[in-house]
């Protein structure tokens, strides 16, 4: 038989040609087996094809690099409880493609719409009704669906109720998280952390956006750790293989000088005025008098750290970042440098009303006057035109050196991002003569505080910081400890004394405007400031709710342990409360708190609970004023004739004595009560209580002032 060449080629000279053919074919696959043999022994060798390094890849193919993810650090309130520490929260989807089943057949869609809505409503805040329409989507191939910010930060508790309930298609996706567990509190100094994805290096991590938390965001964030190893085709690990490791360095926890009792009860009094008053902002600071420690501090508008409900109107910290004219509380500031500088005379009188400087005038807030009064006087009745004179006969230049003597335009340096130096205008006569009672000059809270410690403080200025300490978790060292911080003397003890003195006579003296802030058992120091808001045109807005409204406290006067400063800006006033009487309503509970938690902390005072029962009103407090009991007296009528805790009873001086009087009883303000309190109060008048939450009261369904009848009920939530 031919064969294929012999019959293409044909005859004898096919044969010769199919050896011929033959020859070369072999020497050619020679040729290409050894090209070939070559070419492999140079990338065996080499290990390198077209600049690719196979050992490389080869390497990255079997290794697998493991990210040991860093804890960011806690933050911490005085007393070690955790204001922010890290979590673990969930979102939830609902599978709803009907293809999706199991290898055994089982559904892992959603099978039954309404038992499901019912479950997710049960868990979730979200209703039957909408959950059950977000579950049937127009569009019927819709492969999952997500349930908004209801099924967003759920918990890990609330995941493992609803996988519990054992619904086919509902899923969960675990994601890293802050967790604040007070909601609101001091949310704008703590600030919040919240997920960024790193696009480059493809992770998701926890970034400070303001306050503490971004301020501290290199500390906290802390460092992740990774660690190598090989395996093979089949995923298990290579024995004798090299690993490469870094190890994790969670972040640093930071403590700080809150104190969470008397922040709540801030809180919950701000609460409470902002909902009556809506004004344009508030804040408040309570601050230990001697250290420069805050204790407390807030504003409104504010947001609940744990929601972020709220936090698109308020991303400033308006403590450090909102620079405003302080009005009459800077008088306080003017009285001491005058006195300080030798030009103050407190006996010495003056026309009151109007005063005219370079053609312009400045007037008191009553116009008409009070005739020809004191500057002692004049202090108490917040008299512009009192502080007018006093800077004129200091001089600009000394009164300007008072002024930055006492760093009214200097940044704090707190430990707080932002903060701005503030402004002022100081060109002309009458814009100088305007600083001296608040107008034409812009400061900070922070500043204002930071000053105020020199007249709480016997003339020695503290730095006010809100940081205790810096500590490293992986060793327990203490990183950084903040103290004390003296900042100047801008004036002597006696000065301070003399300033405090007349701050008393603001709160005592008949003539004076701020006899709201009078706290029974304690001696106050304080000042009012009213300050016209500017229009942003260069004037001045108008009308009765265009004023920035504050109160400084100090307490006890002689010796002050506490400054209490609050800001109301632009409050819609309804005319059933003045503005002053608003700020009381915050700066009383608050400073008679830490007043008596001083108290009770430094020295532990027992006391015995005499027997006022058929006393007049006025000797009962008196009597129990003398022994340090914090004292509520229900009712208008002049003979006591009952009380809470019964008479030879020991108890800690801060605990709360109710005593009912005669006559038809009324329903005191219980803003800022604990529960047992609540609870004598209702033993007491016969109420019926319904209470609930945790804290302190935050709300009351009878107001305070109204009668109150046995068998009344009471409705109280705490916070």
């Amino acid at each position: 038989m031919k064969t294929f060449f012999e019959k293409l080629l044909g005859g004898q000279y096919g044969k010769v040609n199919t050896k011929t053919f033959g020859k070369w074919l072999f020497f050619l696959c020679i040729i290409v087996f050894a090209g070939l043999a070559t070419r492999f022994t140079v990338i065996a060798v080499s290990k390198n094809v077209k600049n690719v390094n196979l050992n490389k890849r080869a390497k990255e193919l079997y290794t697998q690099t493991q990210t040991i993810k860093a804890k960011r650090g806690s933050i911490y309130d005085a007393n070690g409880n955790p204001i922010a520490e890290d979590t673990s929260t969930y979102s939830i989807y609902a599978v709803l493609d009907k293809k999706q089943v199991s290898t055994n057949k089982k559904p892992m869609y959603v099978v039954n719409k309404n038992k499901t809505a019912k479950v997710l409503a049960k868990y979730l805040p979200i209703s039957e009704k909408k959950a059950k329409k977000i579950l049937s989507p127009a569009n019927k191939d819709t492969f999952q669906v997500e349930f908004g910010s209801a099924g967003s930060n759920i918990s890990l508790m609330t995941k493992k109720a609803i996988a519990a309930e054992h619904l086919p298609g509902i899923n969960f996706v675990q994601q890293q998280a802050r967790l604040y567990p007070n909601g609101i509190f001091a949310s704008n100094i703590i600030g919040v952390a919240l997920s960024q994805n790193n696009e480059k290096k493809g992770t998701t991590n926890l970034v400070g956006q303001m306050g503490l938390e971004q301020a501290f965001n290199k500390q906290l964030k802390g460092s992740d750790g990774y660690q190598d190893s090989q395996y093979d085709l089949y995923g298990y690990q290579i024995n004798g293989s090299k690993k490469k490791e870094k190890k994790v360095k969670n972040g640093d926890n930071i403590y700080t000088t809150i104190d969470s009792r008397l922040q709540t009860l801030m809180e919950s009094a701000m609460n409470s005025v902002y909902k009556q008053a809506n004004p344009k902002s508030m804040t408040a600071v309570l601050m230990n008098a001697k250290t420069g420690e805050i204790l407390a501090a807030t504003q409104r508008p504010t947001f609940n750290a744990s929601t972020l409900d709220g936090i698109k109107n308020s991303w400033s910290d308006n403590l450090v970042q909102d620079s405003y004219e302080p009005g009459s509380t800077m008088k306080i500031f003017t009285m001491a440098a005058a006195i300080n500088s030798g030009h103050y005379n407190g006996n010495d009188t003056y026309q009151s009303g109007k005063y005219t400087i370079d053609g312009k005038v400045v007037p008191d807030w009553n116009t008409n006057g009070w005739g020809y009064i004191t500057y002692d006087k004049g202090f108490a009745l917040s008299s512009n035109v009192a502080m007018a004179h006093l800077e004129q006969s200091m001089g600009a230049s000394t009164w300007k050196d008072y002024i930055n003597r006492f760093h009214l335009q200097q940044s704090t340096n707190s430990e707080l991002p932002g903060e701005t130096d503030g402004q002022i205008q100081f060109n002309y006569p009458i814009e100088q003569a305007d600083t001296s009672f608040g107008q034409g000059i812009e400061v900070t809270a922070m500043q204002m505080m930071q000053g105020l410690t020199a007249i709480s403080n016997n003339g020695t200025m503290v730095k006010p910081h809100i940081l205790s300490k810096i500590v490293d978790p992986n060793t327990g060292k203490t990183i950084k400890k903040y103290g004390t911080t003296e900042v100047g003397k801008p004036i002597s003890a006696d000065t301070a004394k003399k300033v405090r003195k007349r701050m008393e006579d603001v709160v005592y003296k008949s003539y004076g405007i701020g006899h709201n802030y009078k706290i029974s058992g304690y001696r106050i120091a304080a000042k009012t400031g009213t300050a016209q808001v500017s229009n942003g045109s260069g004037g001045y807005a108008s009308g009765d709710d265009s004023y920035l409204y504050s109160v400084a406290g100090m307490a006890p006067a002689k010796n002050p342990k506490y400054v209490l400063y609050i800001t109301m800006k632009q409050p819609t006033l309804s005319g059933s409360k003045t503005a002053t009487q608003l700020l009381s309503e915050v700066f009383k509970p608050v400073m008679a708190r830490a007043l008596q938690d001083s108290n009770s902390s430094a020295d532990k005072v027992k006391v015995k609970v005499p027997s006022v029962i058929y006393k007049t009103t006025s000797a009962a407090k008196s009597d129990l004023a003398a022994k340090g009991i914090n004292t509520t007296v229900v009712g208008s009528g002049d003979t006591i004739i009952k009380q809470s805790i019964a008479a030879d009873t020991t108890i800690t001086g801060n605990q709360r004595l109710i005593l009912l009087a005669n006559g038809k009883p009324t329903m005191p303000r219980i803003y800022g009560w604990n529960k047992a309190d609540i609870k004598k109060l209702c033993k007491l008048t016969g109420l019926k209580l319904k209470i609930s939450g945790s804290g302190y009261a935050d709300s009351q369904s009878i107001a305070a002032g109204a009668s109150i009848s046995t068998g009344d009920t009471l409705t109280v939530q705490l916070e």
